[in-house]
């Protein structure tokens, strides 16, 4: 825990020795870029394609059952209108041919629903096999993708990991020199802004954070390091130059 008898002059330059760890941390985010979220849609991406392709499967497999239920309803009826053109052989009054000729009619019918519903199955089934092919294909240079990308991103973190791992024990060993009230304060202005700025200098009379003018007068306060002092704009904690020099060079 930091100690209250502290300078301001050594809070700051603990403060800004903080700042640039972080920032260093930053910068190798940055260099990771959006490949972690890039291989990470790609994989929900590319699981949703596949589940897609295991409804399409199905359904085609369903489909050829469909196909296949019709051809023996078709070879059924087939078989029972020859037995029954057999019959009208033998029949021996108007009431038995009439029922037999009302059987093949019947037969018939059911071929001819049967032949209907091959047909709009077969229709059916080239159109979701067409989709299913695209679909596959879609799946393949998704997952061609997120190899190369999960391979680029492994090289990144192969060549960063050990810098990171060290940055982030420093930023932790650092943080644990401030008092709790400043570096809760730090924290939240760092994450309030994507650059991740907390603590930044003043050039040519401009805030380093958000670049809005700084009063001469503020800018005189903040050389005297008598109080620690923040942008009235963005409310970073403003230091001279000779304090960020100092800490810059500490963690270089």
């Amino acid at each position: 825990m930091a100690k209250t008898t502290k300078s301001v002059e050594q809070r700051l330059r603990e403060l800004y020795k903080l700042q640039t760890i972080d920032s260093n941390v930053d910068q190798i985010k940055i260099l990771k870029g959006a490949l972690p979220i890039e291989v990470s849609d790609l994989e929900d991406e590319i699981q949703g394609l596949a589940t897609r392709i295991s409804k399409l499967e199905s359904t085609v497999g369903d489909l050829d059952d469909k196909v296949s239920k019709h051809n023996e309803n078709i070879k059924t009826s087939e078989t029972l209108i020859e037995r029954y053109n057999k019959q009208l052989d033998e029949v021996k009054n108007n009431r038995e041919y009439e029922a037999l000729t009302k059987e093949i009619e019947l037969q018939s019918l059911e071929i001819q629903l049967s032949q209907k519903r091959i047909k709009e199955a077969t229709e059916d089934k080239e159109r979701k096999t067409e989709v299913l092919d695209r679909t596959k294909g879609i799946h393949e240079s998704k997952q061609s993708d997120l190899e190369k990308k999960k391979e680029e991103l492994e090289k990144i973190i192969e060549k960063t990991e050990k810098e990171e791992k060290k940055l982030k024990a420093e930023s932790e060993k650092q943080s644990k020199l401030i008092e709790p009230r400043l570096l809760k304060a730090y924290n939240k202005t760092r994450n309030a802004y994507r650059n991740g700025l907390g603590v930044v200098t003043y050039d040519r009379g401009s805030c380093g954070g958000c670049f809005n003018r700084i009063p001469p007068q503020l800018q005189i306060e903040i050389g005297l390091r008598k109080e620690i002092l923040a942008c009235e704009h963005c409310g970073r904690v403003l230091v001279d130059h000779e304090i960020a020099g100092v800490a810059e060079t500490e963690t270089a």
